[in-house]
């Protein structure tokens, strides 16, 4: 939605320290969003203020600071570390003489670089209409459109046929995703119906997710050490050591004040997150911001309503810190956290130890003989990846361990019309 020619490469970042918690950012984090989205730091303009200037939010002294540092080093855009209102923006571009745009935008404009499946692309063009609907404005005159020969009469402004325009492609574009979002749930539904376990990676911005996502996948997610490095879901299906398939899911990373209107649009891919049968939380342990990172992690899980499913915590990163990998246990003897590295692989195994215990209760274990007269369900326990180990005996019988789950064992009894009951040796 936004024009990259328009967002200038050399930028004035402004950060105003309110004592309000809730309206507190994180300097630190704008820097980031500023580098990820491919923009040079010119200054940094900070300030203190109790409240928010109605006008230019920042006041009119310091408004013509942040002037005389355009001026001065030829900027061409400001960065609010904040959100501004319409009005803000539109009073501090006539005193700066240059683009501002505040942190709700440079975050969209970000999610607009990195999106690159056609529903990723279609979220956030959507959540940047929706953006821009409620700042769309016009000149001084609002200049009506010319009319002619039996065109007559008030007319229609030019804002109000942006507007319209706006209105339609936005109803449009959620037509457009209402259908995507009806193929992902198809897609949802067959996974359920195979009974594979979903393991989905949550966590705040460059937390480690889609490097983790790759040691656990054996895959090439795009990771980097940058705010928002994935955007696109991305679901791997894998079986792991002692347990089975199962099916892990990386998603967008979350951040504090993450925009209204992208939780929005990204409901269908965060829905991945919602019908997990287990979050995997990374958490940056050398953050310094690590508990309120949480908090906001939680707090988005909330707003999507997926904050009350099983949960583990995956401390990442410990070897920044120097720590050792190692697990913690509640009291009923259940893991609730694991420390490692997933740069390094250092305390992998003891994630896949986590997870196994977390799942195992869904799971079913057999050991089975399976004569050479019943090979077809040989093949087919094979075909679902639930087989651990297999040997033969002096008579050709096979003597399979599987592992997979409840359902889907009784649903191949069913099939077998009890046949298979007759092979089981031991559980």
């Amino acid at each position: 939605m936004f024009d990259r020619e328009t967002l200038a490469e050399q930028a004035i970042l402004v950060h105003v320290f309110f004592p309000q918690e809730s309206a507190c950012e994180d300097l630190h984090e704008l820097q980031m969003l500023v580098s990820s989205a491919g923009v040079a730091e010119l200054a940094v303009v900070s300030c203190s203020r109790s409240s928010i200037d109605a006008r230019l939010f920042i006041g009119s002294g310091k408004a013509q600071e942040v002037a005389q540092q355009v001026t001065d080093l030829a900027a061409t855009v400001v960065i609010f570390n904040h959100a501004l209102s319409p009005a803000q923006t539109r009073n501090l571009e006539r005193v700066l003489q240059c683009r501002v745009i505040d942190r709700t935008t440079l975050i969209l404009d970000i999610f607009a670089q990195r999106a690159r499946s056609y529903e990723g692309k279609l979220q956030v063009e959507l959540a940047q209409l929706k953006h821009l609907a409620s700042r769309l404005i016009r000149g001084f005159d609002n200049e009506r459109q010319k009319g002619g020969i039996g065109l007559r009469g008030p007319g229609e402004t030019q804002l109000e046929t942006d507007r319209r325009l706006l209105r339609d492609r936005i109803a449009a574009l959620n037509l457009k995703l209402e259908k995507v979002g009806k193929q992902r749930e198809q897609g949802r539904k067959a996974r359920q119906r195979a009974e594979i376990p979903v393991v989905s990676l949550v966590g705040y911005t460059n937390a480690g997710k889609s490097t983790l996502f790759n040691r656990l996948t054996q895959s090439e997610v795009y990771a980097a050490d940058q705010l928002f490095a994935t955007l696109d879901p991305t679901l791997r299906q894998v079986r792991l050591a002692d347990f089975g398939q199962l099916i892990f899911a990386d998603t967008v990373g979350f951040i504090r004040h993450l925009p209204h209107d992208l939780v929005a649009a990204f409901k269908s891919t965060l829905q991945e997150s919602r019908e997990a049968d287990l979050q995997l939380h990374v958490i940056d342990v050398a953050d310094p911001r690590i508990d309120d990172n949480m908090k906001q992690v939680q707090k988005v899980l909330q707003e999507i309503d997926a904050d009350d499913l099983p949960q583990l915590c995956v401390y990442n990163k410990i070897d920044l810190l120097q720590q050792s990998s190692r697990i913690e246990y509640d009291q009923t003897g259940m893991p609730v956290a694991v420390y490692l590295s997933a740069q390094s692989g250092e305390g992998l195994e003891l994630l896949a130890q986590a997870i196994v215990t977390l799942l195992s209760d869904s799971y079913q274990r057999l050991n089975l003989a399976v004569p050479t007269d019943a090979a077809q369900w040989r093949a087919r326990l094979h075909e679902m990846g639930a087989v651990q180990q297999e040997q033969f005996d002096e008579q050709g019988i096979c003597l399979l361990q599987i592992a997979l789950a409840k359902p889907q064992w009784e649903r191949l009894l069913k099939q077998s019309d009890g046949l298979l009951q007759n092979f089981i040796v031991s559980t």
